[in-house]
């Protein structure tokens, strides 16, 4: 991909008429999201430098790609039907496709021309008199003329449109009326998203209408579903007479699908509404969610450009939000970044937050909501952010290609390392003092603090590493990658302990079963590895053997995180399909579930056990209490 869609200098378009490639590139990056192509979206996003734009995303409405192409649609269509004296002409709907073809264009409007002459000689539209004389319907095309011909002229294929033909012998108009457009309405259909998986979109409309002899403003109205925005509608057009049938089923081709498991519901195990505590306050997607480890305070960051904390020991309590706006210094002022949060973490001690941005900078904040610190050496956004288990270093991954040990007490830069040649995409802790890093280069490095080299490096993906986690132990280190596979590596060795080839599709993160004191490993002490997949799978791993255990199928779309309880025993997952399940690790067997009213983004366990925190992509946070519920 280039890594510009278009120049960086602004384009002009006719006189009036402007726009830049920053614009262009944030339209195509929200429709890439919009449609729930999220690697795509971050690759295009990354290439293009829109996380660096100064457009402020909240304002932009959902399918604004999408509403600007309709417009630009019914103008190409427009321009074609107005002859050079002025009037308007009946025209057949183009197809998308068409309307950037200048041939068609070129043949739609000779064909039209053609029309005018015959019309302005008297020539046989319609019923023209003997004696030299037009009737008053001259300009009208005949309703009983039949299928390919006008007024009984044949019409040359060649210069039909070869998408979304209308039957013209249904078309008429009154000599009151001749001039005027056919109203037309764009009907988005159904489309399949990013795991294969149908979903049901948004239903879309436009009308456009005009008088005699003059071209009325369009109008667009769009109805979003905004729990089901992530889909990618693909435009049709429909002629007049299928208007009627479009009003009585639009509102039902607009609503989710809903994928009923009755194995699941004879189960019993929905997690009822009254288990379900809904945060709302944030205005746009929650991208992460994490637990204080101490207490019951639940943190989130979203593309609203803030983090929140969320006090769930007092949920009544007025005062159980805390809104952590993230700003840049403007001059003497502080402005919002107007850009996304979408990493965080706790140190172990529970009294401080770390958050990423889109903007490059790293903020530590009390659990008061008051900034303490604020990192500011990446060059580009952040994606990954860890405490080490002391809690005197924090460990950052960004765009730039870098990764950087920051040291906690000052917020200063204590050694930065700059060995991907790609951005920087997860890092993990193995010591206090040593980490590994991952990158869209497909390498991962391990690198220790005061050493100018990695100590160890591994190679063997064929495709970006998306996420890498080091065993309790710090002795294996696990990886997935979007070549679909999971690699198990020891320092003790180049190669990969286990190759492990099962998923479809790409592996977007992994998870290690707990151990030591607190846990309760339920296979026999064996260490457990989880992966989750856009294949709409999650599956277990025993690394002894290296063998998957249980592959867990009740997901519909693909699953994004996956999170094992303090004692081992249960696995929580969430999917785009909104779903939260609940899983025994032991058997596999799928123990409760809840269904959100957006994508889930993020997963967590409190430190007890007993809460799961879930953050969605219509910017919700819910908390599920599995206290009292069987598990």
């Amino acid at each position: 991909m280039k890594s510009k869609s278009f120049d960086k200098n602004k384009i002009k378009i006719e006189k009036e008429m402007s726009f830049s490639s920053d614009e262009v590139n944030y339209l195509v990056y929200r429709y890439l999201q919009e449609s729930g192509f999220q690697h795509s979206a971050y690759t295009f996003g990354v290439e293009s430098h829109v996380y660096q734009s100064n457009i402020n995303g909240s304002l932009v409405p959902p399918a604004a790609l999408l509403s600007i192409i309709q417009k630009g649609l019914q103008y190409t269509e427009a321009e074609i039907s107005i002859a050079e004296d002025g009037s308007e002409r009946i025209i057949e709907s183009l197809s998308l496709i068409d309307a950037v073809m200048p041939d068609i264009i070129e043949q739609r409007q000779q064909q039209l021309a053609k029309l005018s002459v015959k019309g302005a000689n008297k020539d046989n539209i319609n019923g023209s008199g003997t004696d030299g004389t037009s009737s008053n319907n001259s300009n009208n095309l005949n309703g009983n003329a039949p299928n390919g011909s006008i007024n009984g002229s044949t019409v040359d294929p060649s210069n039909q449109s070869l998408h979304n033909k209308p039957n013209t012998s249904n078309i008429s108009s009154s000599s009151t009326t001749s001039n005027n457009l056919n109203n037309s309405s764009i009907n988005a259909a159904n489309s399949t998203a990013t795991a294969g998986v149908q979903q049901q979109l948004p239903t879309t409309t436009g009308n456009v209408a005009s008088s005699q002899n003059n071209l009325q403003s369009s109008n667009l109205s769009t109805n979003i579903d905004q729990s089901n925005q992530l889909n990618t509608p693909i435009v049709n057009s429909i002629n007049q007479s299928q208007l009627s049938n479009l009003s009585s089923s639009a509102h039902n081709q607009s609503q989710p699908m809903e994928v009923v498991d009755n194995e699941a519901n004879l189960e019993g195990i929905e997690i009822p509404a009254s288990h379900a505590t809904i945060l709302k306050g944030h205005e746009s997607e929650v991208f992460i969610c994490a637990w204080n480890p101490v207490t019951d305070l639940l943190a989130s960051g979203s593309g609203d450009s803030t983090a929140r904390l969320w006090n769930l020991n007092e949920p009544n309590s007025k005062k159980n939000q805390l809104v952590l706006r993230h700003c840049i210094q403007r001059g003497d002022t502080e402005v919002p970044s107007n850009k996304d949060v979408t990493s965080l973490d706790w140190n172990s001690e529970g009294t401080l937050l770390v958050t990423g941005s889109y903007d490059g900078f790293a903020r530590i904040w009390t659990t008061e909501g008051k900034l303490s610190s604020t990192l500011g050496q990446h060059k580009g956004p952040i994606f990954a952010l860890k405490w080490n288990k002391k809690g005197n270093y924090i460990l950052s991954a960004g765009v730039d290609k870098s990764t950087i040990i920051w040291d906690a007490s000052t917020g200063q830069c204590t050694q930065q390392f700059a060995f991907h040649n790609a951005p920087a995409l997860d890092v993990d802790w193995q010591t206090n003092t040593s980490f590994a890093s991952c990158s869209t280069d497909q390498s991962i490095h391990v690198c220790k603090l005061g050493e100018t080299q990695p100590i160890k490096t591994f190679t063997g993906h064929t495709n970006e590493v998306n996420a890498i986690k080091w065993s309790p132990n710090g002795e294996l280190l696990a990886s997935c990658s979007d070549d679909q596979s999971l690699k198990i590596w020891s320092c003790k060795q180049d190669k990969c302990l286990h190759n492990l080839v099962a998923h479809k599709k790409e592996i977007y993160t992994i998870k290690w079963s707990p151990t030591g004191e607190g846990s309760n490993n339920p296979n026999g002490g064996e260490l457990i590895l989880a992966s989750a997949s856009f294949d709409c799978t999650v599956r277990l791993w025993e690394m002894e053997r290296g063998c998957c255990l249980h592959t867990l199928t009740k997901h519909s779309e693909p699953v994004y995180s996956v999170a094992f309880s303090p004692c081992g025993k249960f696995l929580a997952s969430g999917s785009f399909d909104r779903a939260v399940h609940i899983w025994c690790t032991k058997t596999g067997k799928l123990i409760n579930s809840y269904k959100g009213t957006g994508g889930i983004f993020e997963v967590c366990w409190n430190s007890r056990g007993d809460k799961v925190g879930a953050s969605a992509s219509d910017g919700s946070v819910f908390v599920l209490d599995l206290r009292n519920l069987k598990l």
